[in-house]
């Protein structure tokens, strides 16, 4: 799990020397973690976002801009003192990561309108990929329409979804740290708390905009992170950074983007047909959030000393660590929950993609591989998550749950083996990935013998309803 839950920290910039790089920069630094993330500066800044200023926020923020700059910064606080909003200023979030993928990513590639060649190749993509897919699975398509989209474009489909998943953490942590005070110094402290939050939400929403457009620079299509960020029946992949992630594989264009495809449409089949999945995901999520506390025994002692007119000081509080909560059991039961689930989904799509690839694509195994190592080096999608609530996925679940669903495959066929999705009780659990032939040669339960069961008895149950509304009426008419 991450050692900052709800990303207390902006997500750090591609390093340029590789994994090293990652490892240093995710220790924080020299000046300790910044949980409201005041290092990326404000939008209008002039002075450079990162490291650089972090020690003083408002050196960062006012110490480079030019006279046009500062009314902006101003004006951008003023907003953040005005938002009365929920935990999240999810305006703030919206512009900033629009203003991030307008940057460009690290590499200098800058975000553009599809064309309509573009937007022919991924429908054609995702149609021929639907028609492989119904070879080797049960389970039909859910893909109604394909869009190929631009980075902003997908800032704009999927932040709803990073405000499903975003809220339940940052009111929790609000609320834990709304507690700390008796409820006479509330009444007491009534306008500085509300300044507090309305700075709490606009700090939440700069960290998470500057984390999905960052995001935005990188992914493939909308289900990266094994949940479905786009809307309801899309299959969405994003020309630009597709050409980016096919670049040094010494692949075809056309097959990076079919491989792509297929594991596009195959996360939408599943989320399109086991209706219980998604809420299932979701509600693990707020199962961790309900899990979080705050070291209130850290912030009691700093909230008396606060001086509002010394910035520096609260600066200071927060890089100490005072906001960060804590593991809980509770947290931990949610994200071992949320994990194997998410193991589940993303060994599936791996499983049938690749059965549904290996005949077809020369490349498949390369292909395969470089997504299983993607997701084996904390991939961008899995660093982002993990900063925003505290999830990493543990990739060697995803290898176990892959071979699994290939061993169900073979034991069960291919009905056998998606009929387990019928019903969340039906699934492996984490011990299972642990002893996948032991899960799939033991004898399943069969749910549809219960459904038949309890369909009877109801049906006994309304025979009888009738019977006796028949006999009331008999005894009427007499």
């Amino acid at each position: 799990m991450s050692d900052t839950p709800f990303g207390f920290g902006l997500p750090p910039e591609e390093p340029e020397d590789g994994d090293e790089g990652k490892k240093k920069g995710n220790q924080g630094g020299q000046g300790g973690p910044n949980p409201f993330g005041f290092a990326g500066g404000l939008p209008g800044a002039g002075g450079p976002a990162g490291p650089g200023g972090a020690d003083n926020p408002f050196a960062a923020m006012f110490g480079s801009m030019n006279p046009n700059d500062l009314g902006a910064a101003f004006q951008q606080i003023g907003q953040m003192l005005s938002y009365e909003g929920g935990p999240v200023n999810w305006d703030m979030a919206k512009d900033i990561a629009r203003q991030t993928v307008a940057q460009g990513t690290p590499d200098g590639v800058k975000d553009t309108s599809v064309g309509l060649a573009e937007k022919s190749a991924v429908e054609e993509a995702v149609r021929l990929a639907d028609h492989w897919l119904d070879g080797v699975t049960s389970l039909p398509s859910g893909a109604t329409t394909a869009v190929a989209w631009s980075r902003a474009e997908w800032v704009e489909a999927t932040l709803p979804v990073w405000k499903e998943l975003v809220d339940p953490v940052a009111e929790r942590v609000g609320a834990a740290m709304g507690g700390v005070l008796p409820e006479e110094m509330q009444a007491m402290a009534g306008p500085l708390l509300g300044m507090m939050r309305s700075m709490g939400g606009a700090m939440f929403g700069q960290q998470i905009g500057q984390a999905v457009g960052t995001l935005a620079g990188e992914v493939v299509g909308s289900t990266d992170i094994g949940l479905p960020l786009g809307p309801a029946g899309k299959a969405a992949l994003l020309p630009l950074n597709i050409a980016g992630f096919g670049k040094d594989l010494g692949v075809p264009a056309e097959e990076v983007r079919l491989y792509l495809a297929l594991r596009e449409a195959a996360h939408a089949r599943l989320f399109a047909h086991v209706p219980w999945l998604r809420s299932h995901l979701f509600g693990a999520v707020e199962g961790y959030a309900r899990g979080i506390t705050v070291d209130t025994s850290k912030l009691e002692d700093v909230v008396g000393q606060l001086d509002p007119s010394n910035p520096e000081q609260l600066q200071e509080a927060l890089q100490g660590g005072m906001f960060q909560p804590q593991d809980t059991p509770e947290q931990k039961a949610a994200l071992a929950r949320l994990e194997t689930a998410l193991a589940l989904v993303e060994g599936w799509v791996d499983a049938v993609v690749h059965e549904a690839a290996k005949p077809r694509l020369t490349s498949a195994d390369a292909m395969r591989e470089t997504m299983r190592r993607r997701r084996a080096s904390g991939g961008p999608a899995e660093q982002t998550f993990a900063t925003l609530i505290g999830l990493e996925l543990r990739p060697r679940r995803l290898r176990d749950a892959s071979r699994l669903w290939a061993s169900l495959t073979d034991a069960r066929g291919v009905d056998g083996r998606d009929g387990l999705w019928e019903h969340p009780d039906m699934l492996p659990t984490a011990s299972d990935l642990d002893d996948p032939d032991g899960f799939v040669h033991r004898e399943q339960l069969d749910f549809s013998e219960i459904d038949k069961m309890l369909g009877e008895a109801a049906q006994k149950h309304e025979r009888g309803k009738q019977g006796e509304q028949r006999d009331g009426e008999g005894e009427e008419q007499k």
